[in-house]
């Protein structure tokens, strides 16, 4: 992602799904107007998904989403058949291309009813119907990768499932004034992108700007030092959870202090059950398994957050022999039944959608669901000073210490 892109866990998801040689990569890139896929006459050419940022109009910034058949056969076949199902619990719009010449299959209603399971809004199309004369279903259309039949119509339909409507979702902006001085707390450690913030300290930053707000970004070696020449109190401290003692102890009891991470989490929608979640934290037991799970697959480092710094802190906290799991990017695992809690980091590069299916994977299991920020906030007897701002929540606070 350059400087100047919109993120793509901000962008609308639309994937392009159906049987091998439905003509997907086709249709794909007819209605984006470049050769972005491969296409040939043989099955299967599609043998991973194929993402593409672009602005679609009237819809704005989309991901477009290309996938490898669905009734691709063999071991190869069922792993190309399991990407495409992960890349369902991403996609914000299905399209469901029907080979015209064939009409509607058994494969194309299994992945129908998977697309109408997982309550995504689809379309469903009929391809290649400048050769084939085919019996529409209420609601499909008929178009032509090859002559542009139906093209615009198929945009045109594809920005009406969008949501529309109601305030836009601020990280920060809502909790802030104009004219208000937010201070930006960023370690810069080993495991820090060299020569950039990380996202969510972008966005962050950025949601600042936009509410006529300023911002101070230091590191957390300096934050006792700098803060009392500032001039101005703060209006609010944002953190890295990694250095949320730190900034604890730095920053004064009558200055808000909350974390991107805790920003982020009420940005996805599971503030709430993240809050909610960690009270399994005092109920763990020796032998039980834990949950992390990152949505990025950035290089591990030697004291990296997920798979060292939580989990130690988990084992010093509970004083139990939990057993740790990680995952990271697209892995996640659809059955989390064995797990005694499913602890995730804030979820920068993943969207909504696919923040809300993991969550609802943790539901459907029983399993207690919370993320990094909230998790190291009460594992450092910070948590209510960290969620002072959204009042609401005070309540959930589980009590400190072991049940």
């Amino acid at each position: 992602m350059g400087l100047n892109d919109t993120p793509a866990a901000e962008r609308i998801h639309i994937g392009f799904f159906g049987r091998r040689n439905a003509g997907k990569s086709s249709l794909l890139n007819a209605v984006t107007g470049q050769e972005l896929a491969v296409v040939s006459e043989t099955k299967g050419t599609t043998t991973d998904p194929v993402f593409k940022t672009m602005e679609l109009l009237p819809l704005g910034p989309v991901m477009i989403i290309d996938t490898p058949g669905f009734d691709d056969e063999g071991g190869l076949g069922a792993l190309r058949v399991r990407k495409t199902r992960q890349i369902l619990n991403k996609t914000d719009i299905a399209v469901l291309v029907v080979d015209a010449a064939d009409g509607m299959t058994e494969s194309d209603g299994e992945l129908l009813d998977l697309i109408k399971k997982k309550e995504i809004p689809y379309l469903i199309v009929y391809n290649k119907c400048d050769a084939y004369a085919a019996s529409l279903p209420e609601g499909a259309m008929a178009v032509s990768a090859q002559t542009g039949k139906g093209i615009q119509e198929l945009k045109e339909r594809l920005g009406t499932l969008t949501e529309s409507g109601g305030a836009p979702k601020r990280i920060v902006g809502d909790l802030i004034l104009p004219g208000s001085l937010v201070v930006l707390v960023t370690p810069i450690d080993s495991a820090a992108p060299k020569g950039r913030l990380i996202l969510p300290q972008q966005q962050t930053l950025r949601d600042i700007l936009d509410s006529d707000a300023a911002a101070v970004v230091l590191r957390e070696s300096r934050l006792a030092e700098i803060l009392p020449t500032l001039g101005k109190t703060p209006s609010l401290v944002i953190t890295d959870s990694q250095v949320f003692a730190a900034a604890n102890a730095a920053v004064p009891a009558e200055i808000p202090l909350t974390s991107f991470s805790i920003l982020m989490a009420r940005y996805k929608g599971f503030l709430d059950t993240a809050v909610r979640g960690v009270a399994a934290i005092n109920r763990l037991q020796d032998g039980d398994t834990v949950l992390i799970a990152e949505g990025c697959t950035h290089h591990r480092q030697c004291e990296d957050i997920g798979t060292v710094k939580i989990p130690r802190w988990l084992r010093n906290f509970t004083g139990k022999a939990l057993t740790i799991e990680t995952t990271s990017g697209t892995e996640f695992p659809e059955d989390l039944s064995k797990y005694s809690l499913a602890i995730h980091c804030g979820g920068c590069m993943l969207n909504e959608r696919e923040v809300r299916y993991r969550m609802k994977c943790a539901a459907d299991a029983g399993v207690p669901f919370t993320n990094y920020g909230i998790t190291i906030a009460y594992l450092k007897g910070i948590l209510r000073r960290s969620l002072s701002l959204f009042p609401e929540l005070l309540a959930e606070i589980p009590p400190e210490g072991r049940e």
